[in-house]
């Protein structure tokens, strides 16, 4: 804020000042200034400055004297002249003093040596107001407000009428950042009467276009001063809100910082809040404004939905000041979840409804903080029996939740559409691989375990896990190990002459012994000393086998179809068949197909391009957010269907064949004859069964790690005890009736948990991440999904028309998709990374370039190790595989924490 003052110096050294009317009205006085004789330093102050009424220019600098001619008498410009000590003397003509700058300097500006000021302190919110030419008001945004000081500065044709800019433009910023503790609505008194007061109160501006700072903090003031205060306040508001009079930078503001993965910290960049004391409102004042689009305000608010401005007087009592009404509301905003139910608020009664009611859960919530949910049950005493102790603790901490385990699936913003569209995902993030690994089962087995089988097994067990399993996040799949295992047991069936349907389902039934006596004795609880580098080395190596599926499918294609000798430019097809009736052989020259290879390529590459491009269609500028979210929800649906439509149509004169054989078998729920397996297969099952049992422990403790992870925000509780044994259950059935098993996939899990999240997107330093604010935990996806899959069975003949390369494709959709969130994957990626495009995270700040490339080599030294086990050609070495999953966990606690210090694991591998 700029004010006007004129100060007269009379002949007998005395000063005295006139104030306006306007400012005498406003309470602004300036007391009496006396003057000291002889003052030396009057001229030192460089934003003082004295000019009589007929000199427009500032007087010239003169120092002491260096003795020459003129250096004690004489004229100088201003009608001045030296005192003895040969400093300047000024007129003792009336003067104008002009100062432009803040009030809180004004006593620092006259009390130069030789000047005894006697005024009062003043903070620039303390608000002199400005001369006003007739015609303008003081609401006029574009008003020019009067400086108390001629500008001196002019950058690129601007002049700046600011004191503290010097003559190239520059000044000094003082900022000061300090924690303050949120509300706490249950014991402090004053938090409950502002609620009450000002949540039906608040002034609401909804659905901004502004995207200024000075534009959106003008709208809200002039909604906030519509009354007789508002004249002077105005002014007054905004020199208080803000630091500089041309670059406008908010003074005072409040933001919430939340501890990240690794021990970092956030700013919620949504939402800020501006506060500040006004002298001449004699109330308190509350606006909220909803931006139509994100507004940057600067390095921790650069996507900005919300501005929260509050104006105190400025006396006010302290549990009233504007600091203690802005922690009221920055702890109702603090809540993402609440925020995001904000966002789709259009209407005033809308948007206070949502806010009383949110105020109310979160006041709730404060009542039981000190209530958390355990992931495991505490051991208050040791026992020497904890048999099924653990089993019993998941249900009493999940059965209170079972029925909200469905409404949350319907009840709350947006929930009916995640729901329909995480079903669709879901259906055909399940579907196909189904499809695909029941081929791959077929060719493996002959046929024993088909594309029907395994569709059937997808049914029962998802439904059964949907219903019954503790997180039913948790989504259920034949996977590719399994299908590796179920191949290394054929190919011991055949060497020693055993029936296979009958071993398979020996396997089985040892499996779910061995899975009830881990959940029987609470063995999941292994799962405490889990870090997060074994379970991202687990799902880095899942997605590199969807990816080697999908590249190992196409090569065979291609070997097929393109690269055969009748491709040859020299190729004579007449010459073969002649050759072929000499030799009697009754092979037929296949005609060269190389269209059916590129044609295979291109669908494959087209589903993976239409699908992430659609998945990350939400950090584009198209369309509105509403409808990016939508397309980013269906884009696994859509890619599929879209690329095989033109697979089959739009390239229908190039045949592909079907995708796998659609008859149906006859007595699918036939019980496996047992008996025909003697004493001696039966225990060598039971070898094969441990094995399996590890790679299904390892695999569903690590999913649901993952699936429970901090980040994902889940607040009903784990039960891994209990997964554990309802996974053996349903696998204990289907090996009876020889369907293939299904135990926790990975990634989708993690993607099914994602798909029902509401996000919030953050910029830091140019780099773009989203983090999870709340995630429905229902049970209806999954049993929606699994019901259209059992009715999938239907309509197989029409699903065998998939061409085949949109279900690898799919499965590169979902190998990348996978990708994104996991740590050791984006510490990879920094090997190949410009130093200075590396993103601010925690572990970039805390950990030594070189530890922490030093650290993902040794992961990725593990990850080499399961993938050669995991993809050897020798069957009998996969078996290891499950046992060096298991392995992953006593490394990473016993010997790598004596190769990196404790401090920079807790900042890579930590939660």
């Amino acid at each position: 804020m700029m004010v006007s003052i004129k100060v007269n110096l009379h002949p007998d050294g005395s000063i005295t000042s006139d104030m306006d009317k306007g400012q005498e009205e406003n309470g602004i006085a300036l007391q009496k200034i006396t003057s000291k004789a002889d003052s030396a330093n009057s001229h030192a102050n460089p934003i003082f400055s004295m000019e009589t009424e007929s000199d427009s220019g500032p007087p010239p600098y003169i120092g002491p004297s260096d003795g020459g001619e003129n250096s004690r008498s004489g004229d100088i410009p201003g009608g001045g002249h030296l005192d003895d000590k040969g400093y300047q003397k000024r007129a003792t003509s009336p003067s104008n003093i002009s100062i432009n700058g803040d009030i809180q300097k004004l006593d620092s500006l006259l009390a130069v040596d030789g000047t005894n000021v006697e005024t009062r302190k003043r903070h620039k919110s303390d608000g002199a107001v400005p001369n006003t030419p007739v015609g303008k008001t003081f609401l006029d945004p574009n008003n020019k407000k009067s400086s108390m000081y001629e500008s001196k500065s002019t950058i690129s044709g601007v002049k700046f009428d600011d004191s503290f800019i010097d003559e190239s433009g520059t000044t000094l910023i003082y900022s000061r950042h300090e924690k303050v503790p949120l509300k706490d609505f249950t014991m402090e008194v004053r938090a409950h009467m502002d609620i009450k007061k000002f949540l039906n109160n608040t002034v609401l501006l909804l659905d901004l276009t502004q995207v200024s700072l000075d534009a959106i903090i003008d709208e809200i003031l002039h909604k906030l001063l519509d009354t007789a205060e508002s004249k002077v306040a105005f002014d007054q508001a905004r020199s208080a809100l803000f630091t500089h009079d041309n670059v406008h930078q908010l003074t005072r503001t409040l933001q919430c910082t939340s501890i990240s993965e690794g021990g970092g910290f956030d700013y919620d960049q949504s939402w800020i809040c501006a506060i500040a004391s006004v002298p001449s409102i004699s109330r308190r004042h509350v606006g909220i404004a909803k931006l139509k689009h994100p507004a940057n305000f600067g390095p921790s608010s650069q996507e900005v939905y919300f501005v929260i401005l509050i104006l105190t007087p400025t006396k006010e009592k302290s549990t009233k000041n504007d600091l203690e009404t802005g922690r009221t509301f920055s702890t109702i905003f603090s809540d993402p979840d609440h925020r995001t139910q904000l966002l789709d608020c259009h209407t005033e009664e809308e948007f206070k409804k949502v806010l009383a009611d949110n105020t109310n859960a979160m006041m709730e919530r404060m009542h039981h903080v000190d209530e958390k949910v355990p992931t495991f049950d505490n051991e208050k005493e040791k026992k020497c029996c904890r048999f099924m102790t653990g089993v019993v603790g998941d249900l009493k901490r999940r059965i209170p939740h079972y029925w909200s385990d469905y409404k949350d699936g319907v009840v709350g913003p947006k929930s009916i559409q995640k729901t329909l569209s995480t079903t669709f995902f879901l259906y055909f993030a399940c579907l196909m691989p189904s499809i695909a690994f029941g081929v791959l089962n077929s060719e493996n087995t002959y046929g024993s375990l088909n594309v029907e089988k395994v569709l059937y097994s997808q049914t029962i067990g998802g439904l059964a896990f949907a219903l019954f399993g503790g997180t039913p996040q948790i989504v259920l799949l034949t996977t590719a190990p399994l299908a590796l295992y179920t191949k290394i047991i054929y190919s011991i069936c055949e060497d020693f002459d055993l029936d296979f349907e009958a071993m398979f389902c020996c396997v089985g039934l040892w499996n779910t012994f061995f899975l009830f006596l881990y959940s029987a004795f609470d063995l999941s609880e292994v799962m405490k000393w889990s870090t997060r580098s074994s379970e991202e080395i687990f799902a880095l190596f899942i997605s590199i086998a969807f990816t080697i599926d999908a590249i190992k499918n196409t090569v065979q294609n291609f070997d097929v179809h393109y690269s055969i000798p009748e491709c040859a430019n020299d190729f004579n097809s007449t010459k073969v068949a002649v050759e072929n009736a000499l030799n009697n052989v009754t092979a037929e020259v296949r005609p060269c197909e190389r269209d059916v290879s590129l044609l295979y390529l291109l669908l494959l590459l087209g589903t993976l391009w239409l699908g992430v491009t659609l998945y990350n269609f939400t950090k584009t500028p198209y369309l509105n957010p509403g409808k990016r979210e939508l397309l980013a929800d269906y884009s696994l649906p859509v890619a599929v269907v879209i690329i095989s439509l033109i697979g089959v149509f739009a390239f229908d004169d190039v045949n592909m064949g079907k995708g796998f054989d659609s008859a149906r078998g006859n007595n699918i729920f036939t019980v496996v004859p047992l008996h025909k397996l003697s004493v001696g297969a039966v225990f060598g099952g039971m070898g094969l069964g441990f094995c399996l049992s590890l790679l299904f422990f390892m695999d569903q403790n690590i999913s649901a790690a993952l699936v429970n992870a901090p980040q994902n925000k889940m607040k009903k509780g784990t039960a891994y005890h209990w997964d554990l044994l309802v996974i053996g259950l349903v696998n204990g059935v289907l090996s009876i009736f020889g369907f293939p098993w299904v135990h926790a996939a990975l990634p989708h899990s993690p993607l099914h948990v994602r798909a029902l999240a509401d996000v919030e997107e953050r910029v830091d330093q140019g780099h773009i991440y989203s983090i999870i604010v709340k995630v429905r935990e229902t049970r209806l996806t999954a049993i929606f999904s699994h019901i259209l899959i059992g009715l999938s069975l239907l309509i197989l003949p029409v699903l065998s028309y998939i061409p085949t390369p949109v279900l690898y494709g799919l499965f590169l959709y979902i190998a990348v998709t996978a990708l994104t969130g996991n740590q050791m994957f984006e510490r990879i990626m920094l090997l190949i990374t410009e130093q200075s495009a590396y993103p601010p995270n925690h572990y970039i700040r805390r950990v030594p370039q070189r530890m922490m490339h030093f650290f993902t080599l040794l992961q990725l030294i593990q990850l080499a190790v399961l993938c050669v086990f995991g993809f050897t050609p020798y069957p009998y070495l996969k078996m290891f595989f499950p046992i060096l999953i298991f392995i992953l966990i006593p490394l990473r606690q016993k010997i790598i924490p004596k190769i990196i210090q404790q401090k920079y694991l807790n900042a890579m591998d930590g939660h």
